[in-house]
């Protein structure tokens, strides 16, 4: 299941920087040249055709680079022409996080604070339709282990805990969309508004990146959220110094 991503991950730019010398300025080259052969490329990294192709192969079995088999016109071997695959091209650094900044942004200034509202209200929505199906039959417990996926499938950094007093609480130590939230913290309301749509309850964040904290923490009350609620509302700013 995809979970629409925001932003790029640093892992992919340390990825890049992590490589060999000789299979990152094949992927320079690429990301410049865009399709070339073995030979233009061992002319421009300054190595054999043979190391050329070696590291390709490496690089194609990563699932950086593809390469497509073109026949000449005139009689003759194949050729092969080598560009960079969709992951290939996310090693390198993309402004995400700048773009839905400034749609935000643009948003507001242009149509209003309402305007803004019913974006976000229209993004809850979706995600409500999306997962409604997925937790159809669930218990509170089987749903918030569940969207332990919400943002990212099968997200290894987000968990369910449970404390002493029988709360029970969503736990992400790594935000993919933490730029945006940071600087427009009005996203996490998406987050919070989805969750007491889905589960029926009411959801306070009182733990947030946005704070220092180095975690997002959702807390999920016993009680059942209001019948009335809107399907979207704005979080409450917290006080100063929590």
């Amino acid at each position: 299941m995809d979970v629409l991503p925001l932003g790029h991950s640093d892992g992919e730019t340390n990825a890049l920087s992590s490589m060999p010398e000789p299979r990152r300025s094949i992927l320079v080259a690429l990301k410049s040249g865009g399709a070339l052969r073995i030979a233009d490329l061992a002319d421009q990294i300054g190595i054999t055709y043979e190391g050329t192709r070696q590291h390709l192969r490496q690089l194609e079995t990563q699932g950086w680079v593809t390469r497509r088999v073109e026949r000449e016109s005139a009689p003759g071997r194949p050729r092969s022409l080598y560009r960079l695959t969709v992951a290939g091209d996310h090693l390198f650094p993309k402004e995400y996080e700048e773009l839905a900044i400034e749609l935000i942004d643009a948003v507001g200034e242009r149509l209003g604070p309402e305007a803004v509202r019913a974006l976000l209200e229209e993004v809850a929505r979706r995600k409500v339709e999306q997962w409604r199906p997925l937790l159809a039959g669930k218990t509170v417990d089987q749903k918030l282990q569940a969207l332990t996926s919400l943002y990212l499938a099968k997200d290894p950094f987000c968990q369910v805990e449970r404390g002493a007093d029988g709360s029970t609480r969503l736990v992400e130590m790594n935000c993919p969309y933490l730029e945006v939230a940071r600087r427009r913290p009005a996203l996490c309301s998406v987050t919070v508004s989805v969750l007491r749509q889905l589960l029926g309850r009411k959801v306070v964040r009182t733990e947030r990146f946005q704070n220092g904290c180095g975690r997002c923490v959702f807390e999920v009350a016993p009680e059942p959220a209001e019948p009335e609620a809107p399907l979207f509302d704005w979080e409450p700013e917290p006080a100063p110094g929590t």
